[in-house]
């Protein structure tokens, strides 16, 4: 059985009530490959997931962009995996580099945010990639293992590389370098997690994608899909998504 091909949408610290009632308009009457194709997440701040999860389209669901490392309590701004159960958001997006760049969100620390959200339920996006300088530097593989091995509990988990520097720069690695980190990645998961962990886990790229450059990326082997930062604000989102037929014909 193959991967599903699987599209984030990352809208980051953006929007307002009426900005998002819009993107979400574009997206109900969009259409796009069906849910046996292609799976869509989208993830809003968090103050927008009750409204998005109550107007978004039944074949699209909703991700928070982070949760909190353990239960509720005393910890004031942050948000529980609990309280996304309760509002029925399957989703959560852990470890980007904004937040373990600009927050110093360890190898470590992630990981626990990973294993205590996958404990309570919810459905992981987790991202890896290095910095230009580590890229560099040649130690690209060296930095992307070590966040992977931070993570465990593959069968709610979809991985995400992003190189950092190819995050909002209008950079984008070429399919060809997205290929070589993927096709490292699945051997590590081989090597570390097991040959079926490896088979089915969903390695997608992040990183300036968008509709232009999407379904060459697609051809790759390991590329199953895409996290979409800026581009998912944007009607060529759907593009995108469409891009899966490319996958399905591949």
């Amino acid at each position: 059985m193959g991967r599903k091909f699987f599209v984030g949408g990352n809208w980051k610290c953006n929007g307002t009530v009426e900005e998002v009632k819009k993107i979400v308009t574009v997206l109900n009457e969009a259409e796009v490959p069906s849910e046996d194709i292609v799976e869509v997440v989208v993830s809003p701040p968090f103050v927008f997931l009750p409204l998005v999860k109550s107007l978004l389209r039944s074949d699209f669901q909703v991700a928070a962009q982070n949760c909190w490392i353990r239960r509720g309590g005393a910890f004031t701004g942050e948000i529980s995996a609990e309280m996304l159960v309760n509002l029925g958001i399957p989703w959560v997006i852990l470890g980007h580099s904004e937040r373990r760049s600009l927050l110093a969100e360890s190898n470590e620390f992630v990981g626990d945010k990973v294993a205590y959200a996958l404990s309570q339920g919810l459905k992981v996006i987790a991202c890896v990639g290095e910095t230009l300088e580590q890229r560099e530097s040649g130690s690209t593989m060296a930095v992307v293992a070590a966040q992977t091995k931070a993570i465990a509990g593959w069968d709610n988990i979809v991985l995400a590389y992003e190189p950092v520097w190819a995050i909002g720069t209008g950079k984008v690695a070429t399919p060809a370098q997205a290929q070589e980190v993927h096709c490292e990645l699945r051997k590590w998961l081989h090597d570390n997690a097991g040959d079926e962990v490896a088979a089915s886990t969903r390695i997608i790229y992040g990183g300036s994608v968008n509709g232009a450059n999407c379904k060459e990326l697609t051809t790759q082997l390991d590329v199953d899909g895409f996290l979409v930062g800026g581009a998912s604000l944007k009607p060529e989102f759907i593009d995108i998504i469409k891009s899966a037929t490319v996958k399905k014909s591949a």
